[in-house]
């Protein structure tokens, strides 16, 4: 009887489900200990606050950096071996890789295995890749909306989760809890995941990024859209080495920090996934460049009382407020991208933005470390506010032709 309804069920279906689970779980694998890693790093050795900010600084850029130089071979890869064994190839290597840093002795191993874990990206790409193959052409926009929402709810969920778990037993246990659900991950996808639709594409018919920026008709937006992305990154990133640390001096190092970082950290991924679908909305009817430069105004504002709050419950408001601005940047910088990006190279376009995207989370926590070492945690949400200042005019200028336009 279960073998029967096993087989009425459409295999894209079964590859949707399966997929969502793994994109939920790699979304919490990215996630899940970033309120607590700076409290876990000062257990791994006797660190003054210049070098617990540095090494915070370090271990939340290193997985990043390497996520930007890797990317681009294992996209080659998959476009010439196929989007399963790269789902299993990533799957696998994360679920190892985290599962070791709950064993680290020291902070050299743990930014090690940060480095290892970068190499080991590239699932959630490819699980968009296999689906938007697989699934009907006349259901592959709900499908892709499904997949997404998977990826968003982990990297939602996984702070207050990550946070819950170190409060009660301790900062090692969540390494332990994510690689075991990422090693599930990788048997489902050996096991219920089918790739029928899949033709290698020749390296020689690949086109080149000089070739495929001179098909554009407006490649200033799709460039300035590439810059913007790596700041509004570098913006959001800069407060993550710095958060828990933060959290700890505002509760006068008492209390349960941990689930109380995770909380925090958690706040703006609320708001951004009520507020997303309202501002693309908005979007569509005033200018998407209109909401854009609306959302950072206002990310400057929330910003800016951040470095002067006297108590955790004023951070956590602030920081659902960015989550409202957050809601308002990058999906309106995607909404751009795919408008302005001619059919055929939609993929290569986002695949590029992706990188600046990582070389966002790279540059972000350092210069959050480095500001925080050198002038306190306050001052990191001032550093930001001008980071914002610079992409507003930024992203003003680029759009310069393209509000024109709007107002003929």
């Amino acid at each position: 009887m279960f073998h029967q309804n096993h087989t009425k069920r459409p295999e894209w279906q079964q590859n949707l489900f399966v997929l969502w689970f793994g994109n939920f779980m790699v979304g919490m694998g990215f996630s899940l200990f970033m309120p607590f890693m700076s409290l876990y790093i000062d257990t791994l050795g006797h660190f003054t606050n210049l070098e617990l900010n540095f090494w915070s600084g370090i271990a939340f850029s290193a997985t990043f950096l390497v996520v930007a130089i890797v990317s681009p071979m294992w996209g080659r890869l998959a476009d010439s071996k196929g989007r399963k064994l790269m789902l299993l190839r990533a799957s696998l290597g994360m679920a190892i890789v985290i599962g070791s840093m709950g064993f680290v002795t020291n902070v050299y191993e743990l930014v090690g295995l940060r480095m290892l874990q970068g190499v080991f990206s590239g699932y959630i790409s490819n699980a968009n890749a296999l689906i938007a193959t697989e699934a009907p052409r006349a259901k592959s926009g709900q499908a892709l909306g499904t997949l997404t929402t998977g990826n968003v709810s982990g990297t939602l969920l996984g702070p207050l989760l990550g946070g819950v778990i170190a409060d009660i037993f301790g900062y090692r246990i969540p390494f332990f809890i994510t690689g075991t659900l990422l090693m599930l991950v990788f048997f489902l996808t050996l096991f219920f995941i089918h790739e029928r639709n899949f033709t290698p594409i020749p390296k020689q018919a690949q086109v080149s990024m000089r070739k495929l920026f001179s098909t554009l008709k407006y490649p200033h937006i799709i460039i300035g859209m590439f810059v913007t992305t790596m700041i509004i990154q570098a913006s959001n990133y800069s407060i993550s080495p710095i958060l828990s640390l933060y959290v700890r001096q505002l509760m006068h190092g008492s209390g349960r920090v941990a689930l109380v970082s995770g909380i925090v950290a958690s706040i703006p991924g609320i708001a951004t996934l009520v507020a997303a679908p309202r501002f693309g909305a908005l979007g569509d009817r005033i200018g998407t460049e209109r909401v854009l430069l609306a959302g950072l105004v206002f990310a400057m504002l929330v910003y800016i009382p951040q470095a002067f709050v006297q108590n955790v419950w004023q951070l956590g408001i602030l920081r659902f407020l960015v989550g409202v601005s957050d809601a308002a940047l990058l999906p309106q910088v995607q909404a751009l991208l795919a408008k302005y990006s001619p059919a055929q190279a939609t993929g290569r376009i986002f695949s590029y933005n992706q990188s600046f995207q990582s070389m966002g989370n790279v540059m972000g926590p350092l210069i959050g470390s480095s500001v925080s070492g050198a002038f306190g945690y306050g001052s990191v949400f001032l550093s930001t506010a001008l980071l914002v200042v610079v992409n507003f005019f930024w992203v003003l200028s680029s759009t310069k032709r393209l509000r024109a336009t709007h107002q003929k």
